[in-house]
């Protein structure tokens, strides 16, 4: 049984339809991540869950309880924020217990409590300082322990990292990967930022306006994408995208034998061809002739843009100094890794 479900979850503001049919299940010890540009409806899916907003229609179920009539103190949800909301004239040991406080708890279980979960977080030695005395990463420490107190079924995160600096947020997310193992329950962490749902997910669901595109594990999506938007949302840098069609069975501009599904199917319409930068390597054998448009050094590579057949290329898998913008460069293509798209509705053609 999932820890959570939602059932076919519609939702209107106006007339905006936000959500269109969202149904997921969520493992009893998984990590989701809801991605997606902003405004596609990944906080109001968290609104939803945790009663803060009432969905048009549906179901949502956490351990198996049929719960979206139910007052949100009664669903056992915790919610983080950006924003941490904390209490600043409260000490960190009163922020981290004021949860139980408010449910009544006797005081000897709070601090019993507000103890373990303070040392489960690295908070054990700033319990009397304020939020102010706290960096940007310990405040959402204990943000996310003030959630954790109260034991509940599932934990929504509403990015949670996204006030943060580069390097903190490297660090935090690896932290709450670690605090989800441990805790051993559902987790759903909306971002708009590829890389956090990259390292972070065990399954990333994928959102644009208001629908699910695909929902699968990080690698499903960044190596099998089902539309050429999702292709193009994931990765660093992005995919690149070329125009082709079919001729003499051949895939042009590649040159390539066209797998047999496509040959009937692209021949008069044409086709996109998506090429990750990592599968176009600079070498002196390339079975392509490029010109090199633009130079990017990244430390322990560059980043290369070619013009190739009239349009531009970028390669990420140039460990060594390239030549300078303006020279004609061979380059090779991993003829494993392209990707077909249909050219009109912008979904992924089988090659197999």
């Amino acid at each position: 049984m999932p820890g959570l479900a939602l059932r076919e979850i519609r939702k209107r503001f106006g007339d905006q339809q936000v959500l269109e049919d969202i149904s997921l299940d969520i493992g009893e010890n998984e990590l989701l991540v809801l991605l997606g540009p902003s405004g596609c409806g990944k906080s109001t899916i968290l609104r939803i869950i945790a009663g803060l907003e009432e969905a048009d229609s549906g179901e949502v179920y956490i351990d198996g309880r049929r719960v979206e009539k139910l007052r949100p103190r009664d669903r056992n949800v915790a919610l983080v924020f950006q924003n941490y909301s904390l209490y600043p004239h409260m000490t960190i040991e009163k922020n981290l217990g004021f949860p139980l406080s408010v449910a009544r708890v006797r005081s000897d279980e709070i601090r019993s409590r507000v103890r373990a979960v303070a040392e489960l977080l690295g908070l054990s030695e700033r319990l009397k300082d304020r939020p102010g005395q706290l960096s940007g990463g310990q405040r959402q420490r204990v943000a996310l322990g003030r959630a954790i107190i109260r034991e509940p079924s599932v934990f929504l995160l509403d990015e949670p990292l996204s006030n943060l600096d580069a390097d903190l947020r490297v660090r935090m997310r690896q932290e709450i990967v670690q605090l989800q193992q441990r805790l051993g329950k559902p987790m759903i962490h909306v971002t708009h930022d590829q890389a956090e749902a990259l390292t972070m997910a065990d399954r990333i669901a994928l959102l644009h306006q208001g629908r699910i595109l695909q929902l699968g594990t990080p690698e499903e999506l960044y190596r099998r994408p089902t539309t050429r938007f999702v292709a193009e949302f994931i990765g660093t840098p992005k995919i690149n995208i070329l125009k082709g069609r079919v001729e003499d069975n051949r895939i042009i501009p590649l040159g390539t034998v066209a797998p047999r599904v496509l040959q009937a199917r692209v021949r008069s319409t044409g086709l996109l061809i998506g090429l990750r930068p990592e599968a176009i390597e600079l070498c002196g054998d390339g079975e392509y002739t490029g010109t090199l448009k633009a130079c990017e050094y990244l430390g322990d590579h560059y980043v290369v843009t070619l013009g190739f057949q009239g349009q531009d290329l970028v390669s990420s898998s140039v460990p060594f100094e390239p030549p300078a913008p303006g020279r004609t460069v061979r380059f090779s293509i991993d003829q494993k890794s392209p990707l077909y798209f249909d050219i009109e509705s912008g979904q992924r053609l089988a090659a197999e």
